[in-house]
């Protein structure tokens, strides 16, 4: 297997350089029936040699003694339907609670909204006050004191997909499955306003083979949020902000990462936020932060200091990820796969194939 490092990558620092094309009809609509029935894309990255497999043949390319690393963090049901005082439908994406019933939102309306307004929560007398508007275009507000929030999600929440998955009142039953299918079978911690979409591919069956294979498995939590999906609005992206995401990394996690490397086996991050788990903790060796917030964004060229192999999935153009992923394995390699990728249709993002980097 080629595992070698990856040599030294040119900077690129415009925006445009992380760009490309993608037909509509690539994009996946829907997941398959079965998870790991998605395509698998291998991609070596010292040499852009690229194979094509299936998921469920992932561990032809483990070795007994790898480390795979999850991301167990759960998707809440965050987008509720709201109405104004003159009963025009509107629409809130909750992105992070700032303390008690008062929550950061995304607002799409179709009118403008006023400092002080009142919103109401389905059909329900459950309502919310406008507080501020913040500069990135999110807005403040406070839910009323007969809010319980998880109720409140529960009743009237709906997964919060990504915009390129088009959803109607004719899908009732894609809507209702996506309860379960976007969503990792290792959930865990609730938290996330998104999918971390590479481990969607794991069943309970691959994970059990995984192990059998003495490969074996630990997780991290980061509660995907703004950071991981926002795009990247500047030219040069060095002057790219990301948005903090709260993370856990157990401290056992640590001392496998390190037993790991001193038996030169290999550290697999499951996608771009188990690898900024991961590398967040990495910057602070000499006090390790096991929780916390971060907005590392990763970009080339970067010294990957606990990653040696990334699972991900394909990206939309212009965004973190991209960019990280080319950090991570050099952008000709990682453009060149995606043309390849659009070639042999794969199916992209979220409810799309993967792709292993070794």
């Amino acid at each position: 297997m080629d595992s070698t490092a990856s040599k030294p990558l040119n900077f690129y620092p415009k925006l445009s350089g992380y760009d490309y094309d993608l037909p509509k009809e690539l994009i996946a609509q829907q997941p398959l029936e079965n998870r790991e029935d998605a395509r698998l894309l291998i991609l070596y990255r010292s040499t852009g040699r690229i194979e094509h497999r299936k998921f469920y043949e992932i561990t032809e390319y483990l070795c007994p003694g790898d480390f795979l690393v999850l991301n167990n963090t759960k998707v809440i049901p965050a987008l509720l339907p709201g109405k104004r005082i003159s009963g025009a439908s509107l629409e809130l994406l909750l992105t992070e609670e700032r303390k008690e019933n008062q929550w950061k939102v995304l607002i799409k309306s179709n009118a403008k909204l006023k400092i002080g307004e009142e919103i109401h929560i389905g059909d329900s007398d459950l309502s919310a006050k406008i507080l501020r508007k913040d500069e990135d275009g999110s807005w403040l507000i406070q839910f009323d004191k007969n809010c319980h929030i998880k109720d409140m999600l529960v009743r009237f929440g709906k997964m919060p997909l990504p915009p390129y998955i088009k959803r109607t009142e004719n899908n009732s039953s894609l809507c209702s499955s996506d309860k379960e299918r976007y969503q990792t079978v290792f959930a865990q911690n609730e938290g996330a306003i998104a999918a971390p979409t590479a481990g969607l591919h794991f069943s309970q069956h691959i994970l059990e083979k995984i192990k059998k294979h003495g490969v074996e498995i630990g997780f991290v939590t980061l509660h995907v949020g703004m950071g991981t999906f926002l795009p990247i609005k500047t030219d040069d992206i060095q002057k790219h902000q990301m948005q903090k995401e709260y993370y856990e990394c157990p401290g056992k996690i640590m001392e496998k990462i390190k037993e790991t490397k001193e038996h030169q086996h290999r550290v697999i991050a499951v996608g771009s936020t188990s690898c900024r788990v991961l590398e967040s903790v990495a910057m602070n060796t000499i006090t390790p932060q096991t929780s916390g917030w971060t907005n590392l964004f990763i970009y080339p060229p970067y010294h990957f200091q606990y990653v040696d192999v990334l699972l991900t999935n394909f990206h939309l153009p212009k965004t973190t990820l991209l960019v990280l992923v080319c950090a991570f394995a050099g952008k000709e390699n990682i453009l060149n796969a995606y043309e390849i990728a659009k070639k042999e249709g794969y199916r992209f993002f979220s409810y799309g194939d993967c792709m292993m980097i070794v």
